[in-house]
């Protein structure tokens, strides 16, 4: 008797369950609807809307004509540019590394699950703090680890405590993300934290990957403090991510990478070397440059970010049933909505911050991301990092409708 069977599956368990990054997700559906003659204004992307500085393009645009950059370079990254990373992270945050302990990735989400996949084996538990980035969970399953949400309030600047972390710590624990300034609440942890934490990791053998990219946007005399440096016996069980793309508003480029211990950073080349060889020679050519100019354009940028970072704040605090803390790095507010979750608003009554960020984009067209895509529902984030006159005119406009829930 013939027997039945099912037909395979056509997409892999592995990739079918990771989610579509929710951010460009929304990113996307407003410039769908922007090109469909809506005026819809977006909060949902953290792109800069600053040009990169002339002296990038230019040396973009010298490197097209190279026949140097014509061919494969080295996976790890053009050996200048490793060299400039290294005097950048010494520069920058104090950190001293060697050329070898870079690896040069195509932007900060490759250096991200890059820094998993060489860490993690199945099963493997990453503490990650809540609000998180939306990429962080996905790369960690992807790569076999298993996400263990550590949520954090407002009321503690959505940072967790040593005491939170080693509550959630078990035996299967052995990797703590760690991202300050923060993607998407714009906190910024303390140096008497930093210490804590590095301190607590390295008492306890647990790994940390901490991502430093909003190194350069901190407001209000906040500090940012890079781990290794604030517990240098962290340094052989830390793995920093960094990239060009916030700091040199050069998001379209994908430049980022990773620096750590030699094994670590060996082993991941080895994996890049198969998943993408080298980065683009003409965007590395621009990176060199930017990391090894001078900080004069981010000085610039974080000026009016932190214009822009007070007024939205303001026009936030502004709206009944929203509140909103002020945030002090990156260009993100993350704001409370829960006082407006079931009320009555044009006929519907909203029970989630998706629903609520749904009827903002249809009755405000305005674009802001739910907070369930950084696993905090009743949140919504908005990036300042756009004009002045479309921040005012897009957070007004969402409160003129949120002012109508009864």
């Amino acid at each position: 008797m013939a027997t039945t069977t099912s037909a395979p599956a056509r997409i892999s368990a592995r990739i079918g369950g990771i989610a579509e990054s929710a951010t460009l997700a929304v990113d996307a559906k407003a410039k769908a609807l922007k090109a469909a003659g809506r005026p819809v204004i977006g909060f949902g992307a953290g792109e800069p809307d600053f040009p990169t500085p002339p002296a990038v393009v230019a040396a973009a645009q010298a490197a097209c004509a190279d026949p140097r950059n014509h061919r494969y370079t080295p996976a790890a990254g053009l050996p200048e540019l490793r060299e400039a990373i290294a005097a950048k992270t010494l520069r920058d945050s104090g950190f001293a590394i060697s050329p070898t302990q870079v690896l040069v990735t195509n932007g900060g989400k490759q250096a991200v699950y890059e820094a998993f996949a060489t860490l993690l084996d199945p099963g493997d538990e990453v503490l990650l703090p809540a609000p998180y980035w939306t990429t962080y969970p996905e790369a960690i399953t992807l790569a076999g680890g298993v996400p263990v949400v550590v949520p954090c309030g407002p009321e503690a600047d959505f940072l967790p405590s040593v005491e939170q972390l080693d509550a959630a710590r078990t035996p299967r624990t052995k990797v703590l993300l760690w991202c300050s300034p923060s993607n998407p609440t714009g906190a910024v942890a303390s140096r008497e934290l930093s210490e804590a934490v590095g301190r607590w990791a390295v008492e306890n053998d647990v790994w940390v990957v901490t991502d430093e990219i909003y190194e350069h946007l901190v407001y209000d005399g906040a500090e940012a403090v890079s781990l290794p440096v604030a517990v240098p016996d962290l340094a052989d069980r830390c793995v920093v991510l960094n990239g060009v793309a916030k700091t040199y508003a050069m998001t379209g480029w994908r430049v980022g990478w990773l620096a750590g211990p030699a094994d670590v950073v060996k082993a991941a080349t080895n994996l890049q070397s198969h998943l993408s060889s080298n980065v683009c020679n003409v965007a590395q050519r621009a990176a060199l440059e930017a990391v090894s100019g001078p900080l004069d354009a981010v000085a610039e940028m974080r000026t009016a970010f932190d214009r822009r970072r007070r007024a939205m704040v303001d026009l936030l605090q502004a709206i009944p049933g929203v509140e909103c803390p002020t945030p002090r790095g990156a260009f993100y507010a993350y704001a409370s909505v829960q006082d407006l979750l079931g009320k009555e608003l044009r006929g519907t009554r909203p029970q989630t911050s998706v629903e609520l960020a749904a009827a903002v984009l249809e009755h405000a067209e305005v674009a802001v991301v739910p907070g369930e895509a950084f696993g905090t529902p009743g949140f919504f984030r908005l990036s300042y990092a756009l004009g002045d006159d479309d921040l005012r005119t897009g957070v007004e406009r969402m409160g003129k409708l949120l002012a109508e829930a009864r």
